[in-house]
């Protein structure tokens, strides 16, 4: 059950060392004995020391049970996650040291598929520590993370930089033998020899001892900013009686009075410092002045001048990551980000967001005048202000669209949108999903839910899907996919094990929970990352990764499935009468389709330059990331209405690991690819069931993962390369002249 090679450990440790997997739109209890202390350093000696406890450890036994084996998350707990990481850092340099050291001259089974195989045991930890970081967070797991990071990283260091293995990965990769393999056997060479590569293994000692030092210093520091945001989305939670819910609908009421009972404030209701939360509150509060405090709660989270503020950590990261790619050679941080992504540069990526940057504050221009006509008509004396723009577009909407959101959210109930993305699931991949017996397969909540995902005509078992749809303390924000097992046939076939995890609020017991139409997309766009796992193809561990900016793609553009007649007919119905959607109301979210696209695209888009010019900044020695986020802003004619979709000190994507470090772009550059993409289903005889082109998409997008050079994958699928043009008519705004 390889759920983490080596390599890819390599690859992604520091990603993980924070927070696992945070997707889509931003993203219990566990008893620890603290004083449980075993220097990491000295299990890497002895690992014969570890053996008692491989044996007897719950978090590294192999997964037994039904469907190849599953992780025993009714039985993990917290006070064998030291010893754990410990024994299976030193058992996976004990087979590290045996392939570096191997005897017989370096070939592609005793070097490559080694490599592939190795790191079982420590794989089988990081899905349980993946819990604890994203879902079941405590004080006690945050301090092990801060105590465990600089030592995981020191342990990463010890494989990218074993010489005798790097030199055993580059004479298989410059070698004849390969180059009469087959070509996704050849990429794979490729991402090994390249992780090593890119991650210090050609530097010389001194270089290779810094580069070290510094990845050891940075796991710490994204440990930490993570943690402070998540302190702080817990520690602002906004009270408020009865007489201050003016607006709010019944269904953001009865979530918000769960909410306040949850944290045993009965008769109140709590607007926690979420997006779920936040949203809701900001489109519909009457209360003024309660919008600004909500809003200034969520913006301000990392950024309050206290023990949980991130501007310090930010800045210190900016450095080690640019003393870093130096050592290598490179002029800037993004440089070395972007050589392996499709955009290849920062260049080609800053060109992609300044063609639609103008365009979108145009139409924020736009926007905010419709809002200020609106509020000016009531009285409201007021200039728009950032707190005031989702109350006054709902306004907006409904005058333009005769649309009310919280009139579409009575058809958008939860578990009946989950069993239209089955649907969907059913007609392109030929999936069936069905509920596992509770109790069957164990799960780390009573709030999460596992079905079985088999072939609609065959039977065979694909995999197993995890829900965990629920906000509580301790789940960090957002909405998130993860895999516990990928698939593999290179040693034996192993399973599926994927996960969608989303942080809606929870409505009284027995009532159906209601969400609105910007979570319903985002509930498709997470489950299109579930079903990139599932439908994998792959031989090899390795090549179920992934390129940044094209691993999005899919998921994006699963949400177009949400609209199509098939989802909109049979599974938006009133939660109280049953009734379907009615045709006029459907035909007035379609004819508001790009409304409000200014808000959406120049939030987001804020947020992906200042990444990107924070990561290709002349001089990060002395960068103040507040005075830079508004320099920048500033320079850019930021609408003063809006802020960036995640503020810098709680830009988790880029600071609390390297997974979206200069790669927020990669959203927009998706977003090329999926408009493109649904110009194609939309032209197809049969539309988005079209099953010629769904046979297509799963084939050359969806089961090749990443033993396929993104670019040649999408050539396969639409005979040319994606041109800007789709997207700028999907969002409404006029097509550059000479683009397509």
């Amino acid at each position: 059950m390889r759920q983490l090679t080596t390599v890819l450990f390599s690859m992604i440790l520091l990603a993980l060392l924070a927070a696992c997997g945070n997707q889509g739109n931003e993203t219990a209890t566990a008893e620890n004995n603290t004083s449980q202390e075993t220097p990491v350093s000295s299990s890497f000696e002895d690992p014969n020391d570890g053996q008692d406890e491989a044996s007897s450890n719950t978090l590294l036994a192999e997964w037994t049970g039904p469907y190849g084996g599953v992780p025993a998350f009714d039985k993990m707990n917290l006070d064998d996650l030291r010893g754990a990481l410990e024994t299976g850092m030193a058992g996976n340099l004990e087979e590290i040291d045996a392939i570096a050291n191997n005897p017989s001259p370096a070939n592609w089974d005793n070097t490559i598929v080694a490599l592939e195989r190795a790191g079982e045991d420590l794989g089988r930890v990081f899905t349980y520590w993946s819990i604890w970081s994203g879902n079941m967070s405590t004080p006690e797991f945050r301090e092990i993370q801060r105590e465990m990071s600089p030592l995981l990283s020191e342990f990463n260091s010890k494989i990218t930089q074993n010489e005798k293995l790097f030199e055993r990965v580059k004479t298989v990769y410059e070698s004849d033998e390969l180059k009469n393999r087959p070509a996704d056997e050849q990429r794979l060479a490729r991402l090994i020899y390249d992780g090593f590569a890119r991650n210090g293994a050609t530097l010389d000692e001194a270089g290779k001892a810094r580069y070290a030092e510094i990845n050891q210093r940075l796991a710490e520091l994204y440990t930490e900013f993570s943690n402070n945001v998540l302190s702080d989305e817990e520690g602002y939670v906004l009270f408020l009686t009865e007489e201050q819910t003016g607006g709010l609908p019944a269904s953001v009421k009865a979530a918000a009075a769960s909410a306040a009972t949850e944290r045993e404030r009965e008769g109140e209701f709590a607007i926690t410092n979420t997006r779920s939360s936040m949203d809701p509150f900001l489109t519909y509060s009457t209360e003024r002045d309660l919008r600004e405090q909500v809003w200034n709660n969520y913006y301000g989270r990392g950024d309050n001048g206290d023990d949980h503020d991130n501007n310090a950590i930010i800045a210190e990261i900016l450095k080690l990551r640019d003393e870093r790619v130096g050592l290598l050679g490179y002029d800037n941080y993004a440089q070395w980000r972007l050589e392996d992504r499709m955009a290849s540069n920062p260049e080609n990526a800053l060109e992609l967001m300044e063609a639609v940057w103008p365009a979108a504050i145009a139409r924020v221009e736009e926007e905010v005048a419709d809002m200020q006509a609106i509020a000016d008509e009531e009285g409201a004396d007021i200039t728009i202000a950032p707190w005031d723009y989702r109350f006054y577009a709902e306004k907006v909407r409904q005058a333009k669209y005769d649309l009310d959101s919280d009139e579409v959210k009575q058809y958008l109930q939860l578990d009946k949108l989950r069993d239209a993305m089955f649907y969907v699931a059913g007609e392109l991949f030929n999936f069936n999903f069905t509920p596992v017996p509770e109790g069957s397969v164990p799960v780390f909540h009573p709030d999460v839910k596992v079905w079985e995902v088999t072939n609609k005509d065959t039977g065979d078992h694909i995999g197993l899907w995890y829900l965990d749809p629920f906000a509580r303390t301790g789940k960090r924000s957002g909405a998130w996919a993860s895999s516990y097992r990928t698939h593999t046939t290179f040693d034996g076939k192993e399973t599926v094990l994927s996960s969608n995890n989303s942080n809606f609020i929870k409505g009284p017991p027995g009532e159906p929970v209601l969400i609105s139409w910007n979570d319903a997309e985002t509930y498709f766009h997470e489950f299109g990352h579930a079903l990139h796992s599932l439908s994998s193809n792959v031989k090899y561990p390795t090549l179920n990764g992934g390129v940044r900016d094209y691993t999005e793609f899919q998921s994006q553009l699963l949400e177009r499935w949400l609209t199509t007649d098939a989802v909109i007919d049979n599974y938006l119905v009133h939660h109280e009468t049953g009734e379907p959607i009615p045709a006029d109301l459907v035909a007035k979210i379609k004819a508001a389709a790009t409304f409000n696209e200014g808000f959406a695209t120049t939030e987001y888009l804020a947020s992906a330059l200042v990444d990107m010019y924070l990561h290709t900044a002349e001089d990060v020695s002395n960068i103040d990331p507040d005075q830079f986020e508004r320099e920048t802003l500033a320079s850019l004619n930021m609408p003063e209405e809006i802020v960036m979709r995640h503020r810098t000190p709680h830009f988790g994507h880029i600071f609390s690991g390297e997974g979206y470090s200069a790669g927020y772009y990669g959203y927009l550059w998706a977003e090329v690819l999926t408009s493109d993409a649904a110009e194609a289903f939309a032209e197809a005889p049969g539309g988005f069931y079209d099953a010629e082109l769904a046979d297509k998409l799963v084939d050359h997008l969806f089961a090749v993962r990443n033993a396929v050079d993104p670019a040649d994958a999408y050539r396969a699928f639409r005979g040319r390369d994606a041109g800007v043009g789709a997207l700028m008519r999907d969002r409404g705004f006029p097509v550059p002249a000479g683009t397509e």
